[in-house]
């Protein structure tokens, strides 16, 4: 991340030019010392307010090095658990889960900037069934993936309802563009095939996979078409690169992913969410390092190993905890969270705006 004033916002809310870009009101102040060297400081011209080059970065104020807090990040996506971080890196347990906390929540707002305008031709959705606070308490992580590209299209946290299987669908939705209808692919939830119709009236395919068990295995699996004709299915898995079939492959691996990655969903283990907005955070960090930082093999081509960001386009590159947690500043923040109320009006009225 550069030092150039260019890339800074003011982060005073009562300046006339807060959160505005290319004013020319951001000149270099100067440095202060720290415990490992020194940092640039900037000054606005029109509020005459200064600020160090870390304002509005999870890395303000921070009594470490950046290298530490990447580190723990780093160590949160993979599965490790918060009391294994803290014994590894020597901290203390309230200091990594503040950590943790930054972390996720910059990245919540980088995945809402950042995951907009891929193509979506091929989307499947399904959930994983986990508890919090207690097992009474059921809570299910809905997800879904775009197969050409891989990419995490959306997630969301909470009961297995209407509500939430909209939430997750509206999203993919909207952040999403299509030219020909796209297929979506789900289980036999009953609410999948709603939902559908009223996002994508007329415009999709919906293939539902339903799998009967019996003594801790499949018995058998049926495939059906809920939405859409024979001949446009047809068509749709003959421009597919990855289908031959309905079938719901890309997200059941996208879900090992995700319990592999999430220290709150292995399997008999003591470190369970005890809220669901914790977990809710912890699977957007997840995220955006999946989309953006971790090389997908499936994406391979020659040398050069691509992530679904890459793949879709929303990236030229391999991104690095350094670059999303530097990317934001106390002005983009600001801008990004309104951004994110006004998504979240949009999807409530996504079923209106589609079907015009």
């Amino acid at each position: 991340m550069t030092n150039s004033p260019k890339t800074r916002l003011c982060p005073n809310t009562q300046c006339s030019l807060y959160a505005r870009k290319n004013e020319g009101n951001i000149v270099p102040h100067g440095f202060f010392k720290k415990k490992r060297g020194r940092a640039r400081r900037f000054r606005c011209t029109d509020c005459g307010k200064s600020f160090c080059s870390s304002k509005g970065t999870p890395y303000y104020r921070l009594q470490h090095s950046r290298n530490a807090f990447d580190m723990v990040a780093a160590m949160s996506v993979e599965g490790v658990s918060k009391s294994s971080i803290a014994r590894i890196m020597g901290l203390s347990w309230n200091t990594t889960a503040r950590w943790e906390e930054k972390a996720s929540q910059t990245a919540k707002i980088f995945n809402k900037r950042m995951t907009q305008g891929y193509e979506l031709t091929e989307l499947q959705a399904d959930e994983i069934r986990t508890f919090t606070v207690a097992k009474s308490k059921t809570t299910w992580v809905f997800a879904s993936i775009e197969v050409w590209s891989r990419l995490w299209a959306s997630t969301v946290v909470g009961r297995r309802s209407y509500r939430n299987t909209r939430r997750l669908l509206s999203d993919a939705a909207i952040a999403g563009t299509f030219t020909t209808a796209p297929l979506i692919t789900s289980d036999g939830f009953e609410f999948y095939a709603k939902v559908v119709r009223e996002l994508f009236p007329n415009a999709c395919l919906h293939g539902q996979v339903v799998k009967e068990w019996g003594k801790n295995r499949v018995r058998s699996i049926t495939r059906s078409l809920v939405t859409g004709a024979e001949f446009q299915l047809d068509d749709a898995l003959a421009r597919s690169e990855d289908s031959t079939s309905i079938n719901t492959s890309f997200i059941e691996r996208l879900n090992l992913t995700i319990r592999r990655g999430c220290s709150y969903l292995h399997r008999r283990t003591p470190c369970h969410s005890r809220r669901t907005e914790r977990l809710s955070d912890q699977l957007e960090l997840l995220r955006c390092h999946y989309n953006f930082m971790r090389p997908h093999r499936s994406l391979q081509f020659g040398n050069v190993v691509r992530t679904p960001a890459m793949q879709t386009g929303l990236a030229s590159k391999r991104l690095t905890f350094r670059m999303v947690f530097h990317s934001l500043n106390a002005g983009a923040v600001f801008v990004l969270v309104v951004h994110i109320k006004i998504l979240g009006e949009l999807s409530e009225d996504s079923g209106h705006r589609m079907a015009a």
